[in-house]
């Protein structure tokens, strides 16, 4: 699978805001810094790129320039009056890896409080750091606790998602997912390629096994929808994202498809 060069870098600490397909109006927050990526994972899909490709020269944000420059923009936002669906780490790499991730949620629930209250408070994370008792414990305050679980397939992992860290166990991932007693949202990419394709029932049917133990609150599942970073990965099927999603509805637990 050859490389391609399209990217998407974000600003930090903040950026946007964002339409996002699943979440409406969203400002972001990037705990990584704005001229490269740090993610857990490689995932070929990333818009942010491969890791290896951008690699960082500045630091990331500190606690207080995030909840400075928050508060600086949402204050701006309460007084122009313009509107504001949800508050989303995301961003250029995985927002659970910075040291002060607790701290940087509590500040930013509080500063949500005062200018916001209706917003919801998103994660978008990729479920490496979860087994981390201070990093559970803050997801447990946000409204979205949003976790990827793309396949429980280990070949099909080390192959597209790529975890950088040669200790990574799905099963173990799984049963942090079940730790959260339902306070959580699991995310996952559907795709075909050239030597990928977790569409068919050989992938499918042990993740929706994992689904039913996992008890979420919601599950999301979409397919590509920009440039990657690896050449030769195509869309899943409408048809078929449609039929994966009635059988996450059929468990009883909410499923969104995003085409």
């Amino acid at each position: 699978m050859p490389k391609i060069m399209s990217t998407i870098l974000y600003q930090s600490p903040i950026f946007g805001p964002v339409h996002s397909r699943r979440l409406g109006v969203s400002l972001g927050i990037n705990l990584m810094p704005s001229d490269g990526k740090v993610c857990t994972f490689d995932c070929i899909y990333c818009e942010c790129g491969l890791n290896a490709d951008h690699r960082p020269s500045a630091h990331r944000p500190a606690r207080d320039e995030v909840r400075t420059a928050l508060k600086e923009v949402l204050s701006l936002r309460h007084t122009q009056g313009e509107p504001l669906d949800v508050i989303t780490f995301a961003g250029n790499g995985e927002p659970t890896a910075h040291p002060d991730f607790p701290g940087i949620i509590r500040d930013t629930i509080a500063i949500r409080d005062r200018f916001f209250p209706q917003a919801k408070v998103s994660v978008l994370s990729n479920a490496t750091m979860i087994h981390r008792p201070a990093v559970r414990e803050a997801l447990m305050l946000v409204d979205n606790n949003i976790q990827k679980l793309d396949t429980v397939d280990a070949a099909y992992i080390n192959k597209v998602d790529r975890p950088v860290s040669s200790s990574y166990d799905v099963r173990e991932v799984i049963e942090s997912l079940k730790a959260f007693n339902g306070h959580v949202i699991i995310q996952t990419m559907f795709m075909k390629g050239d030597d990928v394709d977790n569409t068919g029932e050989y992938y499918v049917a042990p993740w929706i096994e994992a689904v039913k133990e996992i008890a979420p609150q919601q599950v999301m599942i979409y397919t590509i929808d920009r440039e990657t970073p690896v050449s030769g990965l195509e869309k899943a099927d409408k048809n078929m994202l449609d039929a994966i999603r009635d059988r996450v509805r059929a468990l009883g637990i909410p499923c969104s498809a995003s085409y």
